[in-house]
C-alpha cells in the first residue's frame, strides 16, 4: 500500500489517477494513524517551499516523516516534493527542509554566460542518467516533463541518479537509501515517467505485485 501524503500542496488527482491506471493499492490521507498503515509514501508538491514546510510542521508531518524514512519504508518525493527532501530553500525567504538528503534550493540563474532562459523552466527536457538505481530500473534515457523555478545546488554526486540541462545542471532525479525524489512531474512524463513510477510501486510492493 502506497500512501499519498496530502498536506494541501500537491497534484493530487493526477498521480492518485497514475496510480490507478497502474493498478496500484494506494491511500491520500493526511491522518497519520492512516498513513502509519502504508509500506511506503508519496510527497507531492505544487507552491513554495517555506509555505509546504510550515504546513508539514504545524501539522506534525515532518516530524511522521522523518520518523517512516528512519525505519526504512521507501518515500518519493515529486516536484516541491523533491525540494522538500532537502536541507533549505530560498524560496520566499529561508526556511529548513526535512533534512533526508543533503542539498539547498535556489532560483535558477535566468541568465549564464550571456545566455538568456525562461524561468520557470516549463517543458520537456531530456534527463541524463549519472547513477544506478532501482528507481531508474530499464531507463538509459527520455524526456521528462519539468515546471520549476527552484532547483536544487550541491547535492552530493552519490545522490545524483539523473539530471536535466537547463540554464545549469539541474538534478532531476535524486535518490539515497530509501529515500526517492523527481524534479519533474513523473505522472504527466509519458512512458519514462510511467516508468519510474511503475519502478516505485514495486520497490514499495515487492512480491507482492
Amino acid at each position: 500500500m502506497i500512501a499519498i501524503i496530502d498536506y494541501g500542496m500537491g497534484n493530487l488527482y493526477s498521480v492518485s489517477k497514475a496510480l490507478e491506471r497502474m493498478n496500484a493499492e494506494y491511500m491520500m490521507t493526511s491522518d497519520q494513524e492512516e498513513l502509519a498503515k502504508a509500506d511506503g509514501y508519496i510527497l507531492p508538491g505544487v507552491g513554495s517551499f517555506k509555505d509546504a514546510m510550515e504546513i508539514l510542521n504545524e501539522t506534525g508531518l515532518t516530524q511522521f516523516v522523518q520518523k517512516v524514512v528512519s525505519e526504512g519504508k521507501p518515500l518519493l518525493g515529486i516536484c516541491l516534493g523533491m525540494q522538500l527532501l532537502f536541507d533549505e530553500s530560498i524560496e520566499n525567504g529561508e526556511a529548513k527542509g526535512l533534512s533526508l538528503l543533503p542539498g539547498r534550493v535556489i532560483r535558477i540563474p535566468d541568465s549564464v554566460n550571456g545566455e538568456s532562459f525562461k524561468v520557470p523552466h516549463m517543458g520537456w527536457n531530456d534527463l541524463a542518467i549519472r547513477n544506478e538505481s532501482p528507481l531508474l530500473a530499464g531507463i538509459s534515457s527520455g524526456y521528462a516533463y519539468f515546471v520549476h523555478s527552484y532547483f536544487v545546488d550541491a547535492a552530493d554526486e552519490d545522490t545524483l541518479l539523473a539530471t536535466a540541462s537547463y540554464s545549469v545542471e539541474v538534478p532531476a532525479v535524486v535518490g539515497r537509501g530509501n529515500v526517492y525524489g523527481t524534479q519533474f512531474h513523473p505522472e504527466k512524463s509519458s512512458e519514462l515517467g510511467l516508468a519510474i513510477l511503475e519502478n516505485y510501486i514495486n520497490l514499495v510492493e515487492g512480491e507482492k505485485r
